[in-house]
């Protein structure tokens, strides 16, 4: 176990840095036990990083609820359809084989590298869009007293969930990787609201794919160092929450952006 223990503060720089951007920290974490660990599975891999990406959105989600930040209707709608897939793509990751996974990771992270860096946030109001039948309209007053309004179609941010629980849990990611940016850019919510949101449903979404490793037993092989990252995570994620506040919406999809590019680029040279 001794030769674990660099795993714990890895756990707190993932928790910190996963919470402030509203993700799990699975586009971190993954990359890094790729590296580690050449000879695993990526079944045993990735039921590491999203148990490690459940606690991690577990712990930052009650900090988030505790500033009033998240949007609990649309968690609800897009966790709904986000399940299905998340659970038959912790199934698929059985039959894909290392150098496969590496490489399909890579491009999937520069693919969202690309996607984050041209996006932008929205000004107070910006995110209204004109009414229609599905059309939803969200009011949160965070506990500080601010007020985000905001109106987003409720048929695509369903069909984007659909589509994130399946790729997300295959690459063994928590989805709000993908979920912040497509929020911020496609549906107009605000940055800080899309992270805290994104956040309960990656802690649902990690829960189920875990459940499902428990069950085909690819999990029981990287249990202490499971432990070990979540030992630091827990610490770590509390931190990130309350540093977001002083973090600008742009500032984090930019630095999301680059940390994506660095890590699909490592991959991609590796697999090939």
């Amino acid at each position: 176990m001794l030769q674990y223990w660099f795993l714990i503060p890895l756990g707190f720089v993932i928790g910190s840095f996963g919470t402030m951007i509203g993700v799990g920290g699975g586009f971190v974490l993954m990359p890094i036990l790729l590296f580690l660990y050449p000879n695993e599975s990526p079944a045993i891999i990735t039921s590491i990083t999203l148990a490690v990406s459940c606690c991690n959105a577990t712990s930052g989600s009650i900090a988030y609820a505790r500033m009033g930040r998240i949007d609990y209707r649309s968690a609800t709608l897009f966790t709904f359809m986000a399940l299905p897939g998340a659970i038959v793509g912790a199934y698929a990751t059985d039959y894909i084989s290392r150098r496969c996974f590496d490489f399909t990771f890579g491009v999937a992270m520069i693919v969202l590298a690309g996607f984050l860096f041209v996006s932008r946030t929205h000004s107070p109001g910006e995110g209204r869009q004109a009414a229609h039948r599905w059309s939803a309209t969200r009011r949160i007053v965070e506990r500080d007293g601010t007020v985000h309004e905001y109106s987003f179609d409720s048929r695509l941010g369903a069909g984007i969930a659909g589509i994130v629980g399946f790729v997300s849990s295959i690459l063994g990611l928590g989805g709000g990787i993908i979920h912040v940016p497509a929020m911020a850019r496609l549906l107009s919510f605000p940055v800080h609201l899309a992270t805290a949101t994104s956040h309960l449903m990656v802690a649902v979404m990690t829960l189920a794919a875990t459940v499902v490793h428990l069950a085909t037993g690819s999990f029981s092989h990287g249990f202490v160092r499971t432990v070990l990252l979540v030992s630091g995570v827990l610490l770590g994620a509390p931190f990130g929450a309350r540093f977001s506040s002083k973090v600008k919406g742009g500032v984090i999809l930019k630095a999301l952006a680059a940390a994506l590019a660095v890590v699909g680029a490592r991959l991609l040279v590796g697999s090939v």
